[in-house]
Protein backbone atom coordinates (compact mmCIF):
# COMPACT_ATOMS: atom_id res chain seq x y z
CA UNK A 1 0.00 0.00 0.00
CA UNK A 2 1.48 3.59 -0.94
CA UNK A 3 0.44 6.34 1.40
CA UNK A 4 -0.01 9.85 -0.39
CA UNK A 5 1.75 12.55 0.84
CA UNK A 6 0.31 13.90 4.69
CA UNK A 7 -0.61 17.37 4.97
CA UNK A 8 -1.58 18.88 7.89
CA UNK A 9 -5.32 19.45 7.90
CA UNK A 10 -7.29 17.92 5.42
CA UNK A 11 -8.96 19.91 2.99
CA UNK A 12 -13.06 20.54 2.75
CA UNK A 13 -12.51 18.75 -0.93
CA UNK A 14 -10.55 15.46 0.65
CA UNK A 15 -13.17 15.51 3.23
CA UNK A 16 -15.86 15.07 0.71
CA UNK A 17 -14.03 12.39 -1.64
CA UNK A 18 -13.88 10.25 1.91
CA UNK A 19 -17.32 10.63 2.70
CA UNK A 20 -18.23 9.26 -0.58
CA UNK A 21 -15.73 6.67 -0.89
CA UNK A 22 -17.23 5.68 2.18
CA UNK A 23 -20.91 5.84 0.76
CA UNK A 24 -19.68 3.90 -2.38
CA UNK A 25 -18.05 1.09 -0.21
CA UNK A 26 -21.29 0.40 1.81
CA UNK A 27 -23.43 0.70 -1.75
CA UNK A 28 -20.92 -2.19 -2.81
CA UNK A 29 -20.99 -4.29 -0.10
CA UNK A 30 -17.09 -3.57 0.66
CA UNK A 31 -15.84 -3.14 4.23
CA UNK A 32 -15.53 0.41 5.79
CA UNK A 33 -11.86 -0.49 6.56
CA UNK A 34 -10.82 -0.84 2.43
CA UNK A 35 -12.44 2.94 2.09
CA UNK A 36 -10.35 4.05 4.81
CA UNK A 37 -7.07 2.83 3.62
CA UNK A 38 -7.45 4.86 0.84
CA UNK A 39 -7.27 8.14 3.21
CA UNK A 40 -3.83 9.58 3.00
CA UNK A 41 -2.50 8.48 7.10
CA UNK A 42 -1.73 10.60 9.39
CA UNK A 43 -3.95 13.42 8.01
CA UNK A 44 -3.88 14.88 11.23
CA UNK A 45 -3.00 15.08 14.90
CA UNK A 46 -3.52 11.39 16.38
CA UNK A 47 -5.55 11.37 19.83
CA UNK A 48 -3.91 8.86 22.53
CA UNK A 49 -6.38 7.74 25.07
CA UNK A 50 -5.22 7.66 28.73
CA UNK A 51 -7.77 5.64 30.89
CA UNK A 52 -6.96 7.30 34.06
CA UNK A 53 -6.31 10.57 35.27
CA UNK A 54 -2.71 12.48 35.67
CA UNK A 55 0.11 11.01 37.61
CA UNK A 56 -0.49 7.65 37.60
CA UNK A 57 1.74 4.71 35.38
CA UNK A 58 -0.14 4.79 32.47
CA UNK A 59 -0.16 8.59 32.12
CA UNK A 60 3.75 8.77 32.88
CA UNK A 61 4.29 5.96 30.37
CA UNK A 62 1.94 7.68 27.66
CA UNK A 63 3.93 11.01 27.53
CA UNK A 64 7.41 10.27 26.45
CA UNK A 65 5.86 7.31 24.49
CA UNK A 66 3.38 10.11 22.85
CA UNK A 67 5.86 12.31 22.13
CA UNK A 68 8.29 9.42 20.37
CA UNK A 69 5.40 8.74 18.01
CA UNK A 70 4.95 11.77 17.17
CA UNK A 71 8.67 12.38 16.19
CA UNK A 72 8.49 9.29 13.99
CA UNK A 73 5.13 9.74 12.40
CA UNK A 74 4.92 13.41 11.75
CA UNK A 75 1.83 14.35 13.59
CA UNK A 76 1.21 15.76 16.48
CA UNK A 77 -0.39 12.91 19.25
CA UNK A 78 -2.53 14.40 22.14
CA UNK A 79 -2.98 12.42 25.17
CA UNK A 80 -6.16 12.44 26.13
CA UNK A 81 -6.99 11.68 29.83
CA UNK A 82 -10.69 9.85 30.33
CA UNK A 83 -10.80 8.35 33.41
CA UNK A 84 -13.21 6.15 34.97
CA UNK A 85 -14.47 3.00 35.94
CA UNK A 86 -11.53 1.62 36.92
CA UNK A 87 -10.19 2.61 33.30
CA UNK A 88 -12.99 0.58 31.10
CA UNK A 89 -14.65 4.42 30.37
CA UNK A 90 -11.57 5.26 27.93
CA UNK A 91 -11.13 1.58 26.86
CA UNK A 92 -14.29 1.64 25.45
CA UNK A 93 -14.04 4.35 24.27
CA UNK A 94 -11.25 3.67 21.82
CA UNK A 95 -12.68 -0.03 21.27
CA UNK A 96 -15.43 2.18 19.59
CA UNK A 97 -13.79 4.56 18.05
CA UNK A 98 -13.69 5.24 14.55
CA UNK A 99 -10.73 2.50 13.24
CA UNK A 100 -8.63 4.96 10.69
CA UNK A 101 -5.78 4.90 12.94
CA UNK A 102 -6.35 8.79 14.47
CA UNK A 103 -7.15 7.28 17.94
CA UNK A 104 -4.73 4.62 20.44
CA UNK A 105 -5.18 3.86 23.94
CA UNK A 106 -2.36 3.51 26.07
CA UNK A 107 -3.61 0.60 28.45
CA UNK A 108 -2.08 -0.94 31.57
CA UNK A 109 -2.90 -4.65 32.76
CA UNK A 110 -6.29 -3.86 33.57
CA UNK A 111 -7.73 -3.59 29.94
CA UNK A 112 -7.29 -7.62 30.26
CA UNK A 113 -9.61 -7.55 34.01
CA UNK A 114 -12.57 -5.77 33.42
CA UNK A 115 -14.29 -7.44 30.70
CA UNK A 116 -14.44 -10.58 33.03
CA UNK A 117 -15.06 -8.26 36.05
CA UNK A 118 -18.55 -6.85 34.51
CA UNK A 119 -19.47 -10.68 33.68
CA UNK A 120 -18.97 -11.56 36.99
CA UNK A 121 -20.73 -8.79 38.28
CA UNK A 122 -23.54 -9.34 35.74
CA UNK A 123 -23.29 -6.62 33.32
CA UNK A 124 -23.34 -5.95 30.03
CA UNK A 125 -18.98 -5.53 29.40
CA UNK A 126 -18.26 -2.27 28.56
CA UNK A 127 -16.27 -3.49 25.80
CA UNK A 128 -14.95 -7.09 24.46
CA UNK A 129 -10.74 -7.64 24.17
CA UNK A 130 -11.78 -8.50 20.49
CA UNK A 131 -12.83 -4.70 19.93
CA UNK A 132 -8.33 -3.49 20.43
CA UNK A 133 -5.39 -4.79 18.45
CA UNK A 134 -2.40 -5.05 20.30
CA UNK A 135 0.45 -3.44 18.91
CA UNK A 136 3.09 -2.89 21.70
CA UNK A 137 4.13 -3.66 25.29
CA UNK A 138 6.19 -0.79 26.59
CA UNK A 139 6.56 -1.71 30.18
CA UNK A 140 5.87 -4.43 32.76
CA UNK A 141 6.54 -2.95 36.49
CA UNK A 142 5.27 -5.68 39.13
CA UNK A 143 3.05 -3.76 41.59
CA UNK A 144 4.82 -2.54 45.02
CA UNK A 145 2.84 -2.55 48.67
CA UNK A 146 4.03 1.49 49.88
CA UNK A 147 2.61 2.62 53.69
CA UNK A 148 3.20 6.13 54.58
CA UNK A 149 6.82 6.08 56.59
CA UNK A 150 5.17 7.29 59.64
CA UNK A 151 3.22 3.73 59.71
CA UNK A 152 3.92 1.75 62.41
CA UNK A 153 4.96 -1.00 60.03
CA UNK A 154 8.45 -1.40 59.13
CA UNK A 155 8.02 -4.63 57.64
CA UNK A 156 5.34 -6.65 55.56
CA UNK A 157 5.01 -9.29 58.73
CA UNK A 158 4.30 -6.17 60.89
CA UNK A 159 1.89 -4.73 58.41
CA UNK A 160 0.18 -8.35 58.11
CA UNK A 161 0.12 -9.27 61.71
CA UNK A 162 -2.24 -5.76 62.43
CA UNK A 163 -4.44 -6.81 59.51
CA UNK A 164 -5.17 -10.14 60.61
CA UNK A 165 -5.26 -8.91 64.11
CA UNK A 166 -7.91 -6.33 62.98
CA UNK A 167 -9.99 -6.78 60.36
CA UNK A 168 -11.49 -4.05 59.01
CA UNK A 169 -8.82 -1.94 60.52
CA UNK A 170 -6.61 -1.20 57.64
CA UNK A 171 -7.66 0.51 54.56
CA UNK A 172 -6.13 0.15 51.26
CA UNK A 173 -6.84 2.81 47.80
CA UNK A 174 -6.43 1.72 44.16
CA UNK A 175 -7.18 2.90 40.84
CA UNK A 176 -10.60 1.71 41.37
CA UNK A 177 -12.43 -1.41 41.52
CA UNK A 178 -11.02 -4.43 39.44
CA UNK A 179 -8.22 -1.69 38.28
CA UNK A 180 -4.34 -2.84 38.79
CA UNK A 181 -4.00 -1.64 42.05
CA UNK A 182 -7.40 -3.80 43.06
CA UNK A 183 -6.61 -6.48 42.03
CA UNK A 184 -3.18 -7.61 43.42
CA UNK A 185 -4.63 -6.26 47.07
CA UNK A 186 -7.31 -9.03 46.81
CA UNK A 187 -4.76 -11.76 45.79
CA UNK A 188 -2.60 -10.39 48.68
CA UNK A 189 -6.21 -10.81 50.66
CA UNK A 190 -6.51 -14.35 49.69
CA UNK A 191 -3.15 -15.86 50.18
CA UNK A 192 -2.46 -14.16 53.59
CA UNK A 193 -6.43 -14.79 55.22
CA UNK A 194 -6.48 -11.05 55.92
CA UNK A 195 -8.88 -8.36 55.59
CA UNK A 196 -8.65 -4.60 54.67
CA UNK A 197 -11.43 -2.22 53.42
CA UNK A 198 -11.01 -1.37 49.40
CA UNK A 199 -11.24 2.18 48.99
CA UNK A 200 -11.49 3.18 45.33
CA UNK A 201 -10.42 6.39 43.08
CA UNK A 202 -10.43 7.50 40.04
CA UNK A 203 -6.87 6.35 38.97
CA UNK A 204 -2.84 6.09 40.73
CA UNK A 205 -2.51 10.02 41.35
CA UNK A 206 -5.16 10.21 43.26
CA UNK A 207 -4.60 7.28 45.25
CA UNK A 208 -1.12 8.51 46.19
CA UNK A 209 -2.43 11.74 46.71
CA UNK A 210 -4.59 9.56 49.42
CA UNK A 211 -2.03 7.80 50.66
CA UNK A 212 -0.17 10.50 51.84
CA UNK A 213 -3.04 12.55 52.87
CA UNK A 214 -3.59 9.86 55.76
CA UNK A 215 -7.11 9.34 53.80
CA UNK A 216 -5.85 5.35 53.66
CA UNK A 217 -3.13 3.02 55.23
CA UNK A 218 -1.81 1.37 51.88
CA UNK A 219 -1.72 0.64 48.28
CA UNK A 220 -0.26 -1.21 45.93
CA UNK A 221 1.22 0.44 42.66
CA UNK A 222 3.77 0.50 39.82
CA UNK A 223 7.32 1.80 40.80
CA UNK A 224 6.83 4.87 38.67
CA UNK A 225 4.14 6.79 41.16
CA UNK A 226 5.99 6.04 44.09
CA UNK A 227 9.78 5.54 44.26
CA UNK A 228 9.98 9.14 44.17
CA UNK A 229 8.06 9.25 47.65
CA UNK A 230 9.82 6.69 48.79
CA UNK A 231 13.28 8.20 48.12
CA UNK A 232 12.17 11.36 49.58
CA UNK A 233 11.25 9.44 52.92
CA UNK A 234 7.21 10.17 52.51
CA UNK A 235 6.67 6.51 51.80
CA UNK A 236 7.45 3.25 52.69
CA UNK A 237 7.93 0.54 50.34
CA UNK A 238 7.26 -3.29 51.93
CA UNK A 239 7.14 -5.86 49.51
CA UNK A 240 6.33 -6.13 45.63
CA UNK A 241 4.41 -9.09 43.66
CA UNK A 242 7.53 -9.49 41.00
CA UNK A 243 10.13 -11.88 41.20
CA UNK A 244 13.80 -11.28 42.70
CA UNK A 245 14.91 -7.61 43.52
CA UNK A 246 13.78 -4.54 41.54
CA UNK A 247 16.50 -2.27 39.99
CA UNK A 248 14.63 0.91 41.59
CA UNK A 249 13.95 -0.66 44.69
CA UNK A 250 16.80 -3.22 45.47
CA UNK A 251 15.91 -3.03 49.19
CA UNK A 252 12.55 -4.38 49.04
CA UNK A 253 11.88 -8.09 48.69
CA UNK A 254 9.36 -10.00 46.37
CA UNK A 255 6.10 -11.58 48.25
CA UNK A 256 8.12 -15.16 46.90
CA UNK A 257 11.02 -14.59 48.74
CA UNK A 258 8.93 -13.68 52.15
CA UNK A 259 6.61 -17.02 51.46
CA UNK A 260 3.45 -14.97 50.15
CA UNK A 261 3.19 -17.14 46.60
CA UNK A 262 1.29 -14.41 44.56
CA UNK A 263 3.09 -12.24 41.54
CA UNK A 264 1.11 -9.45 39.93
CA UNK A 265 2.44 -7.17 36.76
CA UNK A 266 1.40 -3.78 35.65
CA UNK A 267 2.27 -3.84 32.22
CA UNK A 268 1.37 -1.09 30.10
CA UNK A 269 0.78 -1.47 26.33
CA UNK A 270 -0.48 0.78 22.74
CA UNK A 271 -3.63 -0.66 21.50
CA UNK A 272 -5.98 0.61 18.46
CA UNK A 273 -9.48 0.39 17.16
CA UNK A 274 -10.05 -3.35 15.77
CA UNK A 275 -10.99 -3.06 11.84
CA UNK A 276 -7.99 -0.54 11.47
CA UNK A 277 -6.82 -0.77 8.28
CA UNK A 278 -3.73 -3.02 7.99
CA UNK A 279 -1.33 -0.54 5.71
CA UNK A 280 -2.05 1.78 8.77
CA UNK A 281 -1.60 -1.08 11.62
CA UNK A 282 1.97 -1.68 10.34
CA UNK A 283 3.11 1.92 10.31
CA UNK A 284 1.86 1.87 14.21
CA UNK A 285 3.84 -1.46 15.05
CA UNK A 286 6.60 0.11 13.01
CA UNK A 287 6.27 3.49 14.99
CA UNK A 288 5.72 1.74 18.42
CA UNK A 289 9.17 -0.19 17.88
CA UNK A 290 10.83 3.26 17.34
CA UNK A 291 9.08 4.75 20.37
CA UNK A 292 10.83 1.87 22.39
CA UNK A 293 14.07 2.30 20.87
CA UNK A 294 14.14 5.97 21.92
CA UNK A 295 16.56 7.11 23.90
CA UNK A 296 14.38 10.14 25.38
CA UNK A 297 11.59 7.32 26.81
CA UNK A 298 14.03 5.17 28.00
CA UNK A 299 15.58 7.70 29.77
CA UNK A 300 12.25 9.28 31.24
CA UNK A 301 10.74 6.01 31.92
CA UNK A 302 13.98 4.73 33.61
CA UNK A 303 14.52 7.32 35.94
CA UNK A 304 11.07 6.49 37.75
CA UNK A 305 11.93 2.85 38.06
CA UNK A 306 9.80 1.42 34.90
CA UNK A 307 12.35 0.55 32.77
CA UNK A 308 11.27 -0.52 28.99
CA UNK A 309 10.45 -3.97 28.61
CA UNK A 310 9.57 -4.10 25.11
CA UNK A 311 6.99 -6.99 23.13
CA UNK A 312 6.62 -6.31 19.69
CA UNK A 313 2.94 -7.02 18.13
CA UNK A 314 3.18 -10.60 17.41
CA UNK A 315 4.35 -11.57 21.33
CA UNK A 316 2.35 -8.80 23.00
CA UNK A 317 -0.92 -10.03 21.30
CA UNK A 318 0.32 -13.72 22.62
CA UNK A 319 1.06 -12.24 25.87
CA UNK A 320 -2.80 -10.77 26.23
CA UNK A 321 -4.23 -13.94 25.27
CA UNK A 322 -2.36 -15.63 27.66
CA UNK A 323 -2.92 -12.39 30.56
CA UNK A 324 -6.78 -12.56 30.04
CA UNK A 325 -7.30 -16.23 30.53
CA UNK A 326 -4.91 -16.08 33.84
CA UNK A 327 -6.83 -13.04 35.26
CA UNK A 328 -10.24 -14.18 34.47
CA UNK A 329 -9.58 -17.05 36.75
CA UNK A 330 -8.10 -14.74 39.18
CA UNK A 331 -11.57 -11.88 38.98
CA UNK A 332 -13.53 -15.33 39.43
CA UNK A 333 -12.09 -16.08 42.83
CA UNK A 334 -12.45 -12.56 43.82
CA UNK A 335 -15.90 -12.60 43.19
CA UNK A 336 -18.28 -9.42 42.93
CA UNK A 337 -17.07 -6.21 44.26
CA UNK A 338 -18.63 -2.68 44.28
Amino acid sequence: MRFRPRSATPCLPRRRALARALMLAGAAGLPASRALADEPWPSRPLSLVVPFPPGGVADTVARPVAEALARVLGQPVVVENKAGAGGGIGMAQVARARPDGHTLLLALSSVTIIPEADRVLGRAPLYQLAQLVPLARFTADPTVLVVRAESPWRSLAEFLAHARARPGALTFGSSGTYGTMHVPMEMLKQATGSFMVHVPYTGAGPAVIGLLGGQVDALATGPATIVAHVRAGRLRALAHWGEGRLAALPEVPSLRELGVPVAFSQWSGLFAPAGTPEPVLARLREAARRAAEDERVSRTLGAVGSPIQFLDAAAFTRFVEADAVSMAAVVRRIGPQQ
